[in-house]
């Protein structure tokens, strides 16, 4: 059994990367970025290109983007970069639940032992 990604032909990573083989150390880009399209796909994008706009209509996972396009997430981070430096997708990473106070949780833990 293959792992997507793993067999592609390196030629043909490096084709799709233009040769780079990571993202930039700015990058703001993880495996749970949630990345939104800005723009539509245009005539003479890259098929990736336009295969992540298609995809980033709603919020997607960069994890997401990498299983959808058959592709290892460092390669999906390259390809995303490009398109944030264009200006056709937006990143934010997703909202976290507010941690409630150590002593909030004492409290509950003490009630809880008390019934």
């Amino acid at each position: 059994m293959s792992r997507p990604g793993r067999d592609d032909a390196p030629d043909r990573l490096y084709t799709v990367t233009g040769g780079r083989s990571r993202s930039g150390p700015d990058s703001p880009f993880d495996l749970v970025t949630l990345v939104v399209a800005e723009s539509d796909p245009r005539p003479g994008m890259q098929s990736e290109h336009v295969a992540i706009l298609r995809m980033t209509e709603r919020p997607t996972a960069v994890v997401e983007v990498a299983a959808e396009l058959r592709l290892p997430v460092s390669i999906t981070k390259i390809l995303l970069s490009d398109l944030l430096a264009a200006g056709r997708v937006s990143a934010r990473h997703p909202y976290t639940a507010a941690v409630p106070r150590p002593d909030l949780l004492e409290q509950v833990l003490v009630g809880l032992r008390n019934l």
